[in-house]
């Protein structure tokens, strides 16, 4: 079977030393294996039966970087990552990064990493300087999503300073760190931007636009019952909030090896919304792949979550 992973980080040095002070600091092995575009890279997608990797910047500070800083990295972050695809266009696809904090900057680099570099989407991470995707900032980017045939990736990023005094504070400077990110913090406010956007009326205004979520959904299979039960009667909108999810969002496994988040989100996202994922080189590749080969799940399903929904929705 073809296994297709996309949300696969790299986070060459070239680009992370122009970050200065805030570079994303990760462990030495993390970091060297974010720098590695080919060799090592490759050779673990080979060992765990991986056979494409859809790369994607790790680029928050970048995103949120002054408009003029963010504008010129972005673009030297997508043609770096350009020559990677490129070099390997059998294994790697790529979604672009883009600046943010300029954004009609942010839709032009999305029309140019579409168009002129071969790229299959973006990847937004979380909320830049505040800002949400449904803030009326955003609506040039969106549009040129939805013009483009092309999703876009919310991944999550650091809370801002303010959910990070009333939410984090008062704890053991490492337990705080781990809590509001990869543990719980992280996915309980990606989540919360999917349900603004379907609570807003952003899915609404592009009806055709679809997010990529990953972490299996990001709260979202366990909660939207509960979600669309309260916030439906209230919207105002055509479609519940739950239609509006399952028409609009891609969730993925990233992260995730166990059966029952699995298996929640089949049952609320049905399997052609589901797609694999890794989150290389934070997660393993092989116990990745050994997850989705051993799951309690149709040969139909294995087949839809390995690589034929990522082949639909981003024309691979």
């Amino acid at each position: 079977m073809r296994i297709i992973a996309l949300e696969e980080h790299v986070l060459p040095k070239e680009i992370s030393a122009e970050l200065g002070a805030v570079a994303p600091t990760w462990p030495q092995k993390a970091s060297d294996l974010l720098d590695e575009l080919d060799g090592k890279r490759l050779e673990s997608m080979d060992s765990a039966g991986i056979d494409v990797q859809v790369l994607s910047i790790v680029g928050h500070p970048i995103q949120e970087l002054e408009p003029h800083r963010s504008v010129a990295l972005s673009r030297k972050a997508n043609d770096r990552v350009a020559a990677a695809v490129a070099a390997h266009p059998d294994r790697f696809a790529a979604f672009a990064t883009l600046p943010m904090s300029d954004p009609p900057a942010a839709a032009a680099e999305l029309r140019r990493a579409v168009a002129d570099l071969g790229f299959v989407g973006a990847m937004i991470h979380g909320q830049t300087n505040g800002l949400f995707l449904d803030d009326l900032a955003f609506v040039p980017l969106l549009a040129e999503a939805q013009e483009l045939g092309v999703p876009i990736y919310l991944h999550p990023a650091e809370p801002p300073p303010v959910v990070r005094r009333a939410y984090f504070s008062g704890l053991k400077p490492v337990a705080a760190e781990y809590l509001s990110r990869g543990s719980w913090g992280w996915h309980a406010e990606l989540g919360l931007h999917v349900l603004r956007l379907a609570v807003g009326g952003t899915f609404e205004r592009f009806p055709a636009l679809q997010i990529i979520v990953g972490h299996m959904g990001e709260h979202l299979p366990f909660n939207l019952a509960r979600a669309d039960e309260k916030l439906s009667p209230v919207t105002g909108l055509p479609r519940s909030v739950a239609e509006t999810v399952r028409d609009q969002v891609h969730i993925t496994t990233s992260g995730y090896t166990t059966n029952p988040p699995l298996l929640c989100a089949l049952l609320v996202f049905g399997a052609d919304r589901i797609l694999f994922s890794v989150d290389y080189p934070f997660s393993d590749n092989a116990e990745a792949t050994a997850f989705l080969n051993s799951a309690p799940i149709s040969p139909a399903d294995r087949e839809k979550i390995g690589h034929a929904n990522c082949e639909r929705l981003l024309k691979l």
